[in-house]
């Protein structure tokens, strides 16, 4: 069952992401709900219909409404223009909160405390000075209204939350204030100036209006570094070109991508974006499709490939159908993956719901017995009340509840822009916490295409007569190891077409060529219909013993020669295979192969453990004896693969796999590489160690800091806190929590070249920088960066048309003349910086 997405206004903190998840969750019908406090977003999975949920959370407090997806407003405007305008409100209300509190200060902590002058009219009126800070400090309260407005929503839904705390707090300051103001003007009316001078010092006003400036500005900052935290998800809604070349009724016109349809026919000319996932139908070129999986270097393609939306064409020119449009494209999937993900919630965010549901009305509690044992056991009551108004400001259970979606969300992101797709926050956890890396064979740890590898020809028979022998026979089969010997022969020999061609399941085949008898199979196979020679035994012996598969072929009776089949190792998998054990993980290869080929291939890239013979429902019981040991990630690309990838705690399907493996995983590897699987797991363990830290950080903050406000270590170190310094530590615990977060983005540079081990940085390259004059959007840049990534010299390129440069990584010696002339010949100018 999909899951629904809502948007949800009026959260302020954790406690109110904490209210709303219950109150969804606790309606019939609904099996899980997700509350996310940084997107204002919830996922709901069930039967309840979107009204009864959309009145649940407005039972709760709060608004809801079901997201849209219109055309005419894409994801990524209003993503935007929601951030932008609850900026530029908070940044208003700033504004004009500080133009207010400036001569507030002044008059209250400048001229009554440091004698700051004041003209003599006011300076000799106490009352006076107390009526401006009323009017200063009661006019910055109305201008963030907005703390009370939520606060007292949140008291009577009887879900307090952060704003409660902040209202209650700025609110008895200024009431307490205005209490003192009225016995003020009791003295000054009785005549008695001194008296009334003297109560300016029990005034409060600019406490109450520095604690809603402080927290206004600590909530500006959060947004902006919030709004960071959404540049994944920002970036890959802005590689969607915004139109498309069609041919219709054999005239080219421009359309919007939107209305694309299945079917129609688009052409790419060089630098163009591909609007719709399509196929190609004339024309070659290559193609960057660094966006969608990581990798830098341009891919081939001819008549019959794939073509994926927001992929950048080079400098050739393509016709292509479009197959998949809209919603269903490679990069709405994408989007909506990383969607998903940012939305859910990790195991380990359970810990801080608990607290936030409670965090609040504990603080409340907190703050008043603070404020009546300070007044009972001799403190006056004004200091009595600063200490239980401290308590309110510096709680920060904003600061908890980010603690894990923060982290889920910019590392999510960051797994996006690498091509490792997350599909939910716990395969994101649950990746960093894995023990065991269980990896099918065919297709994973290998290529998945038999190559032929050997033709060994018997005694006097040639090379070319072996080959031509075994295609012509082998050309009727569909089998693939039949497939692979043909592919093979094709512009080494030419071969004919067999006659009475027969295929025998399970041994081999046999047809009539040229009159003769040809057959053609394992080596039980042919043993079984004549006599093979003590050379050819040891040649399968050897062969089978380097993980091949021997294909024997006979001709009137008599073995003509063997063919060695086998599918190639990937060329990354011994160096995947090395990173995982050095982050101290166990890998499993799991494969239906017989036991010498597997471990011959095991051997040959360093897997620790191997099973073997094992059929498609014995490899999900094999992952579940594995699960006994530790944390499992399973890894698998074919459909076969799809109960083990389920069973397993982390599920990870190669890129190139099936639909079917990628439907079943919990992890999509947008690259058809092994190397990506360490990623994953190292991306998983820095969220969670980013996790960790900011929980860490955000318990620290409150245990430490409510004491202190309290008073606790008063009498012990004298340390006390003023009310204005808890709405300052309180406006940074949340920014502080989101910064740590965003320290997370340093992995996509860290990793983004494809280097695997930390330990191992080898030799620098040759940094250059070119300054580019004409090019004015990404499409330039892609033109620029295939022209320099087309040089043999040339190993990365990073191009950017803001600031107009091009910074090449070298390797080997590379005139920096040719380099410009690369990108002159694009029709730009360059010229070294």
């Amino acid at each position: 069952m999909n899951a629904r997405q809502f948007n949800v206004t009026g959260m302020s903190c954790a406690a109110c992401s904490a209210r709303v998840e219950k109150a969804v969750s606790a309606l019939d019908g609904v099996e899980s709900c997700s509350v996310n406090l940084l997107l204002g977003s919830m996922s709901a999975v069930g039967t309840a219909s979107d009204d009864e949920i959309i009145a649940a959370v407005a039972r709760a407090g709060y608004g809801a409404s079901l997201k849209s997806h219109k055309k005419s407003d894409t994801p990524k405007n209003s993503m935007e223009s929601k951030e932008n305008l609850s900026k530029s409100h908070i940044f208003a209300r700033l504004i004009a909160s500080i133009a207010l509190l400036i001569p507030l200060m002044y008059v209250s902590m400048g001229h009554v405390m440091l004698a700051a002058p004041l003209p003599s009219v006011i300076a000799q009126n106490p009352l006076m000075i107390g009526l401006i800070q009323l009017v200063l400090s009661g006019v910055i309260l109305v201008i963030n209204q907005k703390f009370f407005i939520n606060g007292w929503r949140g008291v009577i839904s009887l879900s307090p939350n952060m704003d409660t705390l902040v209202a209650l707090g700025s609110g008895a300051s200024f009431i307490y204030s205005t209490a003192v103001l009225f016995l003020m003007s009791a003295e000054y009316a009785a005549g008695d100036i001194s008296a009334a001078s003297h109560y300016l010092h029990e005034l409060y006003f600019e406490s109450a209006a520095m604690i809603l400036t402080l927290i206004t500005l600590g909530k500006l900052l959060e947004e902006r570094a919030k709004g960071k935290t959404a540049d994944a998800i920002k970036g890959l809604m802005d590689l969607s070109p915004k139109t498309a070349r069609v041919i219709r009724d054999g005239e080219e016109i421009e359309i919007p991508s939107a209305d694309v349809r299945v079917g129609d026919v688009f052409v790419l000319r060089p630098g163009d974006s591909v609007p719709v996932d399509g196929e190609v139908i004339e024309g070659a070129s290559s193609l960057n499709e660094a966006a969608l999986t990581g990798e830098s270097v341009p891919q081939d393609k001819e008549i019959g490939d794939k073509v994926l939306a927001a992929t950048v064409n080079g400098t050739g020119y393509l016709k292509c159908r479009a197959v998949k449009v809209g919603e269903d494209t490679t990069i709405a999937e994408v989007i909506r993956m990383v969607e998903d993900a940012q939305t859910s919630k990790a195991p380990i965010a359970k810990i801080a719901d608990k607290i936030s549901g409670v965090f609040v009305p504990a603080v409340m509690v907190i703050a008043l017995l603070s404020f009546g044992l300070w007044w009972i056991f001799g403190g006056e009551f004004g200091y009595a009340l600063a200490r239980g108004i401290s308590v309110l400001v510096i709680s920060c259970p904003c600061a908890l509840g980010l603690a894990t979606p923060v982290a889920i969300m910019v590392g999510s992101g960051v797994g996006a822009k690498l091509g490792i797709l997350y599909k939910s926050a716990e395969a994101l956890e649950l990746a960093g916490r894995a023990k065991i890396v269980a990896l099918d064979k065919t297709g994973t740890i290998t290529s998945g295409e038999p190559t032929v590898t050997d033709t060994i020809p018997a005694d006097g028979v040639g090379e070319s007569e072996l080959l031509m022998t075994a295609a012509s026979v082998e050309s009727m089969s569909e089998h693939p190891l039949a497939r692979a010997i043909v592919k093979y022969a094709e512009g080494r020999v030419e071969y004919k077409t067999a006659d009475d061609f027969e295929a025998l399941t399970g041994s081999g085949v046999r047809a009539v060529l040229d009159g003769d008898a040809v057959y053609g199979g394992s080596f039980k196979f042919i043993s079984s219909i004549t006599e093979i020679s003590e050379d050819a035994k040891a040649n399968y012996e050897r062969l089978s013993g380097e993980g091949k598969t021997p294909i024997f072929f006979t001709r009137c009776g008599e073995v003509i020669g063997t063919v060695a089949i086998a599918d190639k190792v990937r060329e990354d998998s011994r160096e995947a295979i090395s990173a995982l054990h050095d982050m101290g993980m166990k890998v499993v290869m799991i494969t239906g192969d017989n036991a010498r080929t597997a471990r011959a291939i095991a051997a040959g890239v360093g897997i620790d453990e191997v099973i073997s013979d094992v059929l498609p429902d014995g490899k999900e019981e094999c992952v579940r004896a594995l699960s006994e040991q530790g944390g499992v990630i399973m890894v698998g690309d074919g459909i076969n693969d799809a109960p083990a990838l389920t069973r397993a705690d982390v599920g990870i399907a190669i890129g190139g796999g099936t639909d079917i493996a990628i439907d079943s995983a919990d992890v999509v590897l947008m690259r058809d590489s092994l190397s990506d699987v360490p990623k994953a797991v190292k991306l998983g363990r820095a969220v969670l160690r980013n996790i960790r830290q900011n929980l860490f950080w955000a318990f620290i903050y409150n245990a430490l800091g409510i004491p202190l406000a309290a008073g606790a270590f008063i009498a012990l170190l004298g340390w006390e806190m003023d009310p204005m310094f808890g709405a300052a530590a309180m406006s940074l615990s949340s920014f502080s929590v989101v910064m740590n977060a965003l320290r997370l983005n340093t992995f996509y540079k860290k990793h983004r070249t494809g280097a695997l081990k930390d330990d191992k940085k080898g030799e620098k390259n040759e940094m250059i920088t070119i300054k580019v004059k004409g090019m004015m959007c990404p499409h330039c840049e892609a033109r620029v960066k295939d022209a320099l990534l087309a040089l043999e010299c040339v190993k990365s390129a990073d191009v950017s048309h803001k600031k107009g440069t091009a910074t090449v990584e070298l390797v080997g010696e590379c005139d920096p003349e040719t380099l410009c002339l690369a990108i002159e010949a694009q029709g730009y100018k360059a010229s070294i910086k």
